[in-house]
């Protein structure tokens, strides 16, 4: 499935984040916290995660051949992935079969992610960003970095965790960590998206502290290929 992500200024929609659900023969529809740390631990989320980095790049040139405007599709990468040493050979592969240009790829890494190895991660964050993928740090404020490792990192966006936008608009504390990752992320040159905005007075919030953009129930739920479509259709009035 993919979620829209959201300018906060012009309320247009400019990047969709791949998510992955498992459609069960008796289960039904499983979420990702139920299997993916069985696949982490068995190995499985190597292939799996190439899987998921293949088809959403495909599906993104889909899009854009279909005439849609084109849009960033942001994919996770797992601690497990993020360790291979061919992960820079992989992308590069998803990028050539699909045909789909890098800048328009954006690879989420976690902060705890990081800092497991901040060396090697930059490393291979610079290797990214040579190919002219983009990059960016999920789960922020809740990894922990340190900030002097944090002016190093090559990434293009920081993503406010969920759990400091869930009672942002009573929670004094909550307030507080996201304007300040709102005015780090702006010093530091990045956009700053919130994750997890379901109500208009976490919108209202944001707006008032210039965050640049948001992903949430508010504005749409994970929907499938299709449903982006009729949704960016629907946008440029067609």
């Amino acid at each position: 499935l993919y979620q829209p992500q959201v300018d906060l200024r012009s309320g247009d929609v400019f990047a969709v984040e791949a998510l992955l659900r498992w459609k069960h023969p008796t289960r039904g529809m499983v979420a990702p916290d139920t299997f993916i740390p069985t696949a982490e631990e068995t190995g499985l989320i190597v292939p799996i995660g190439d899987w998921v980095l293949h088809e959403a790049c495909r599906q993104n040139k889909a899009w854009q051949d279909a005439g849609l405007s084109p849009l960033t599709v942001c994919v996770n990468v797992s601690a497990r992935q993020f360790r291979e040493p061919n992960l820079i050979g992989r992308v590069v592969n998803a990028l050539r079969d699909s045909g789909l240009e890098a800048r328009y790829l954006e690879l989420e890494v976690t902060e705890s992610l990081i800092m497991q190895d901040v060396e090697l991660a930059v490393a291979t964050m610079n290797a990214l960003q040579n190919l002219g993928v983009q990059i960016s740090i999920d789960d922020f404020g809740t990894g922990y970095s340190s900030l002097s490792a944090l002016k190093t990192f090559p990434v293009a966006r920081l993503k406010i965790d969920k759990s400091f936008i869930k009672d942002l608009a009573a929670d004094e504390n909550d307030q507080a960590v996201a304007s300040a990752v709102i005015s780090l992320g702006q010093n530091l040159h990045l956009k700053v998206i919130a994750e997890g905005v379901e109500t208009d007075d976490q919108v209202a919030f944001l707006r008032k502290n210039n965050c640049d953009e948001m992903q949430g129930y508010h504005f749409s739920k994970p929907v499938s290929a299709q449903g982006i479509e009729k949704l960016l259709s629907g946008e440029r009035g067609g």
